[in-house]
């Protein structure tokens, strides 16, 4: 199943209480084949009302860093652990988080990424280690069936904490890295699949 059949699946998403409250689901954007998913708490006010994830002032943030990190946004997918607002813009809850993680799985299949970045703890928690601290472990990458996940503070923390921008400039930069490395494999192998293969003499 590709990404917009999955989007399409859950459009009218009714599975937990957060759909009474939300003006419109809010799936995700991106490159549906991006190898670098960026996954958030869940939609804030700007984002309920256009539907798009990260629009608000933490969005821009993030933006910001992005385009520090020279990742252009449109290049990679980026969403949330919950897809529709929580009242009040309070922190997901277990079981809201562990019903949309269904919708989010199938994302992952469709788009296959190979890095994965969880922005602050609430999809840390829920992806990573449910006992995880985002002070302790961020900036470290975990990997698991060949997916190297990091997690890093949420754009709206920083925007709380300022002290917090120079360990998440950190983070980005080790990204990038990441990212950069992929994307020099993925056209390395590419490049030679178009060899011709040799003749024999």
């Amino acid at each position: 199943m590709d990404l917009e059949a999955v989007h399409r699946r859950y459009a009218d998403c009714i599975r937990c209480p957060l759909h009474a409250g939300r003006t419109r689901i809010v799936m995700g954007e991106g490159n549906p084949h991006s190898p670098l998913l960026f996954v958030g708490e869940g939609p804030g006010a700007d984002e309920d009302r256009q539907g798009r994830p990260f629009v608000g002032r933490a969005g821009q943030l993030l933006n910001r860093m992005l385009e520090a990190a020279e990742i252009p946004r449109e290049e990679v997918f980026i969403t949330n652990i919950v897809k529709c607002r929580p009242p009040g813009n309070r922190t997901p809850k277990e079981e809201e988080m562990e019903t949309c993680k269904t919708i989010l799985r199938e994302q992952f299949i469709a788009i296959r990424p190979r890095l994965l970045i969880t922005l602050g703890s609430a999809p840390t928690r829920a992806l990573i280690d449910p006992r995880a601290r985002i002070t302790r472990i961020r900036g470290q990458w975990f990997e698991r069936k060949g997916v190297r996940m990091m997690p890093t503070f949420h754009p709206a923390y920083l925007l709380r904490n300022p002290a917090g921008k120079r360990d998440a400039w950190e983070d980005f930069q080790a990204i990038r890295d990441a990212y950069r490395a992929i994307l020099a494999e993925t056209e390395k192998e590419a490049a030679t699949a178009l060899e011709p293969e040799g003749k024999d003499e």
